[in-house]
């Protein structure tokens, strides 16, 4: 019975093993295309029936020196960066207390507040009220366009909402009990019992203001404000157009690098942020998520 039982798991773990090695398959070999064509010389492009799913015999950054080189990359960068950090931080200021609010079961109108949210979650205004809203309060030009339209997920809430449920009452009831009241409840009590739920959270929010490029599109029409995914667009658009007119303003690079290095300069910064939170983001995904 041992044995079989032994037999048993050998057998799930390899199945488990090679199932997990085709998921890394499917993730790698994309991830190996963009990288071999960022890093393509312009004379390879020019040969026909280049293998390009293999390592080319060459290799140059003359992508990234394009991308890098624009005048207006680094201010970029730092537009990125406020709205990165600035947009998370508003939406966990508004998160946070809103889902532990809605966590309380004893809170009055606490299912009337449930389906006003849920309302907004499956009946989005649309685009031209929430572009007339924006301007008629004065945002275009400035951060705040782009941050505070979508600073409250309904998704992330519900998450967020779900996890403050799983936490033991008696601790709440504890620190009332001492006096406490609830907004020391939740900086004393809760949040130190919500770190992987608010860097999951954060994560989130994170990725999606970076990411974000539509937006800024619409409100903010100064160069000097110009996010990251923006400029690599426009940059993108023109390498585009000027492989149709006699002059190449990229003639020494190609179009497909210049796309793939810009899709690599874009990642990055998220890509190296997920290592550090990610023995939070499991815990916190599945802890929000379920409900036992």
């Amino acid at each position: 019975m041992l044995k079989n039982k032994t037999r048993d798991v050998v057998a799930y773990q390899t199945f488990l093993a090679i199932f997990l090695f085709i998921v890394l398959l499917i993730i790698m070999i994309p991830l190996w295309r963009v990288l071999i064509t960022s890093m393509t010389p312009l004379d390879i492009y020019t040969q026909r029936g280049v293998p390009f799913f293999l390592a080319p015999t060459d290799w140059t950054i003359e992508a990234f020196k394009q991308l890098l080189s624009h005048p207006l990359f680094p201010r970029s960068i730092m537009n990125s960066t406020i709205i990165t950090l600035g947009g998370t931080l508003i939406s966990l200021l508004l998160t946070v207390p809103l889902a532990y609010g809605l966590s309380n079961t004893r809170l009055p109108g606490r299912g009337l507040l449930v389906m006003f949210i849920l309302f907004t979650f499956l009946f989005n205004p649309g685009l031209i009220p929430t572009y007339l809203l924006v301007t008629k309060l004065g945002l275009q030009n400035n951060f705040l366009a782009v941050i505070l339209p979508p600073a409250v997920s309904v998704w992330n809430t519900l998450i967020m909402m779900s996890f403050f449920q799983e936490l033991p009452i008696e601790l709440k009831e504890a620190a009332r009990m001492d006096g406490a009241n609830e907004f020391q409840v939740l900086m004393r009590i809760i949040l130190p019992l919500s770190k992987p739920i608010i860097l999951t959270i954060g994560l989130f929010y994170a990725v999606y203001f970076w990411n974000e490029f539509f937006t800024p599109i619409l409100y903010l029409n100064d160069n000097d404000l110009m996010p990251l995914p923006v400029l690599l667009r426009n940059i993108l658009i023109s390498a585009s157009f000027n492989e149709y007119v006699e002059f190449n303003a990229f003639s020494s690079t190609h179009v497909d690098a210049l796309k793939s290095a810009a899709v690599l300069i874009t990642m990055l910064p998220m890509l190296l942020v997920y290592p550090w939170i990610q023995r939070y983001f499991t815990k916190g995904s599945l802890v929000g998520g379920v409900k036992e």
